[in-house]
């Protein structure tokens, strides 16, 4: 048997609509791991929103916060924080936009704005178990990961403009991902396949949003969930069933690692 190495990205991937690993999902790793393959995690979420899921399935390497905090069977190989400098700037000219910002390490995760609507539906949405909190200094002296800038749908066109040192990704209709330029799930599974090396026709990756599409053209043995936008299937080799129809599972077959 030949290893295998196979990314999987969480959100409407690896968790169906109600944030839950499907059974079938679980049974695949499963399957997965006792035939001495590496099942891998590549999210933008941060390690503490998804602690669980880790525990769960057994699985101790990962790609998080979109390829800036990297763990290879359980140690961190690679961090890339965001610009402090930078930050403050892009802080002061949202507050002056009304735009709030959430800072994100690897540990937990603040808000410079308290008790704001589009903040707290957005994050809602992430069923996350650690709450998030007011703390307008959180990003001073401490490396941060990734920020949440709270934008409609365009507004973000003039942060792009101004601020070259990050690159803003949309992950909800409220909100983009702040991550350094350059930042991707594609960087860090780079990190790991420095540590591993193997053959990238054993390197398989799936996901289904805007921030896996660069992971997806990356891996050769690319699969979109069908769940994805359009946008994201052209990047893939492959298109599988949607996350709440077992698609794990039938992507996993269709590239011929399960029977």
């Amino acid at each position: 048997m030949t290893q295998s190495i196979i990314f999987f990205d969480l959100d409407n991937t690896l968790l169906d609509s109600e944030k839950e690993v499907p059974l079938s999902a679980k049974r695949a790793i499963q399957a997965l791991q006792n035939e001495g393959h590496i099942v891998a995690i590549a999210t933008g979420r941060t390690p503490f929103a998804f602690k669980h899921v880790l525990g769960e399935l057994n699985i101790n390497t990962y790609v998080s916060l979109n390829g800036q905090y990297v763990v290879y069977q359980g140690e961190v190989v690679y961090k890339n924080p965001l610009n402090t400098d930078a930050l403050e700037k892009l802080t002061d000219f949202a507050m002056k936009r009304d735009h709030p910002v959430v800072y994100i390490d690897h540990e937990d995760w603040r808000s410079n704005k308290e008790n704001d609507e589009s903040v707290t539906n957005a994050i809602g949405t992430l069923k996350i178990p650690q709450d998030l909190t007011y703390d307008p200094e959180y990003y001073i002296g401490r490396d941060i990961y990734q920020a949440l800038l709270f934008c409609t749908d365009g507004e973000e066109s003039v942060y792009e403009k101004r601020f070259n040192e990050f690159d803003l990704i949309r992950w909800h209709p409220a909100s983009v991902d702040v991550l350094p330029r350059g930042g991707s799930k594609a960087k860090g599974i780079e990190k790991i396949m420095e540590r591993v090396r193997i053959a990238p026709e054993h390197i398989y990756a799936f996901g289904d949003g805007l921030n896996d599409i660069e992971m997806l053209k990356l891996v050769k043995n690319s699969v979109a969930m069908g769940n994805a936008e359009d946008v994201v299937k052209k990047a893939a080799k492959f298109v599988t069933k949607n996350a709440d129809e077992d698609g794990i599972y039938y992507g996993l077959k269709m590239v011929g690692l399960l029977e």
